[in-house]
């Protein structure tokens, strides 16, 4: 790699003042000054107990010079002399502990092979170096973004306790690299988008529409990153069922939040997209590389809320914890992530907001006010980047329509045979009337004795009867009354008075 590519990685950082008779690492030499730091340090720390973390550990710089003879602390290598400041180490050995990271392991990836350089799509002068098994992600920050980060700790630790579940990055390391007049600080974080699996599409999607589409040097290259307009302009949204997709907005929503309470602004989503149905299935050199994983909480399917169910693994093969979507009549596996949470509202965002918003509307520029940019980014993700699967239209309808019928046929099954019943007792009634029609009462003519009904007053009861029946079958009520009471039991005077 040219020593043009190792200003490109200096470019954005505090350079230390130095004399002019120090020559610049090459980039190998910072790439391999990086492992040794970070194995030195993690190797270092194994020896001090663990302990509760303490609200001063979240503000410790540990400093070290790693000369190439070696000393009695320091091995020797093979590269410039270099000096190592680790910030905060043991609250990030605790972060490491809170996603499942052995020390071992985190040695393992980031020192076992050589770092992979991955190019910058991004306005920023940050650089990127990838672990060889996917696992981890080496980013180089400016100064202010460090010290914002270090600041940020105490609330980032509230958080990862309260909720590890989440799309915000998972941070397990900040260093500080001095090597021949050279300074970078890097940071180490999770992976979102796993090199063993192809992206057919890869985008930055902030919600705002002012200058948001790829350039033409991004669009020329193999997987280039695009941005909100060119979301728009190449999908129509992504489409999960319900339980996927209140649990993804629920976690946006949530994260957004906390971004908020810390006066986080300019975050991004990254967003790559699978296409299962396509047949090339683009794997990297290690293809078991995130089998066996070590990292908890970390793929795009572990890190929403919710109930949500595994997809079916596809011909053979690991999803890579992707959520399954679906993109008309394609089905998608999605990797997704918030990235770049290092920008605090400072004074030079809010001067940088107030020129752009002179020239162009306010409200579609990128850098806004925290509260306004993360309803904005919600908004946009829930509408028009993420949208739910309906159910067929027809089916309630056509439900509803089986239901009615089916009441209608029981209710006329559950009419018939009470009417029967009716016309049995009527024709019991006619009987016991024509066996006691010789029965009348002098003393009292005005009351039927209790043994016996004349058969005037019967046929007169036979009309009520009828007339009742007609009214009670011409109405709408289904349910019957009770069968009226036997004439040939006992009753009292009172009682039959009442009932004629």
């Amino acid at each position: 790699m040219s020593t043009a590519t190792v200003d490109s990685v200096g470019r954005g950082t505090k350079a230390s003042k130095a004399s002019k008779d120090h020559k610049k690492p090459t980039a190998a030499a910072l790439k391999g000054a990086i492992q040794l730091g970070i194995g030195y340090a993690v190797g270092n720390l194994s020896s001090k107990p663990d302990r509760d973390v303490l609200m001063q550990d979240f503000s410790v710089v540990e400093s070290v010079f790693l000369p190439s003879e070696g000393s009695n602390l320091t091995p020797a290598h093979h590269f410039p002399d270099f000096r190592l400041k680790t910030y905060a180490p043991l609250a990030f050995r605790y972060f490491r502990e809170l996603f499942g990271i052995k020390p071992d392991d985190y040695l393992y990836s980031i020192c076992n092979e050589p770092l992979i350089e991955l190019s910058n799509p991004g306005a920023s002068s940050s650089w990127f170096y990838l672990t060889s098994d996917d696992e981890f992600i080496i980013k180089t920050v400016q100064h202010k973004e460090a010290e914002f980060l270090q600041k940020l700790l105490p609330g980032y630790y509230m958080n990862l306790n309260q909720n590890p579940r989440t799309l915000l990055p998972k941070f397990y390391g900040l260093y500080c690299i001095q090597c021949g007049g050279v300074t970078i600080r890097v940071v180490v974080m999770n992976n979102v988008l796993p090199r063993a699996m192809k992206m057919h599409y890869k985008y930055d999607l902030k919600g705002s529409s002012y200058k948001r589409r790829a350039s033409r040097k991004e669009r020329v290259k193999p997987c280039p990153t695009f941005k909100d307009l060119d979301f728009q302009e190449m999908h129509e949204g992504l489409h999960f069922d319900l339980d996927t997709y209140n649990a993804l907005m629920k976690t946006l929503q949530r994260d957004c939040r906390v971004l908020e309470s810390f006066k986080i602004m300019d975050y991004s989503l990254l967003l790559g997209i699978h296409v299962l149905d396509r047949k090339p299935l683009v794997r990297g050199n290690r293809c078991d590389s995130r089998k066996g994983q070590k990292v908890l909480y970390s793929t795009a399917l572990e890190s929403i809320q919710g109930n949500v169910k595994d997809p079916e693994p596809v011909a053979d093969d690991d999803t890579l914890g992707g959520i399954p979507a679906k993109h008309k009549d394609e089905s998608l596996l999605i990797f997704l992530g918030i990235i770049d949470i290092l920008q605090s509202y400072r004074f030079i965002k809010k001067v940088e907001h107030s020129w752009k918003a002179l020239v162009h509307d306010g409200d579609t520029v990128s850098v806004h006010r925290p509260n306004f940019y993360a309803d904005r980014f919600l908004k946009f993700m829930g509408s028009t980047v993420f949208k739910k699967i309906h159910p067929l239209r027809g089916t309630s309808s056509k439900r509803k329509r089986n239901s009615l019928h089916a009441s209608k046929s029981a209710s006329q099954e559950i009419l018939s045979p009470q009417t029967d019943k009716k016309d049995e007792k009527k024709a019991q009634s006619m009987e016991n009337l024509d066996g006691n029609s010789g029965y009348t009462s002098f003393n009292q003519p005005d009351l039927l004795p209790q043994s016996a009904v004349s058969f005037e007053s019967a046929q007169n009861e036979e009309e009520d009867a009828e007339n009742s029946e007609d009214r009670r079958a011409s109405s709408s009520t289904i349910a019957l009354d009770e069968p009226l009471p036997s004439l040939s039991r006992s009753l009292s005077d009172t009682e039959l008075d009442v009932y004629l």
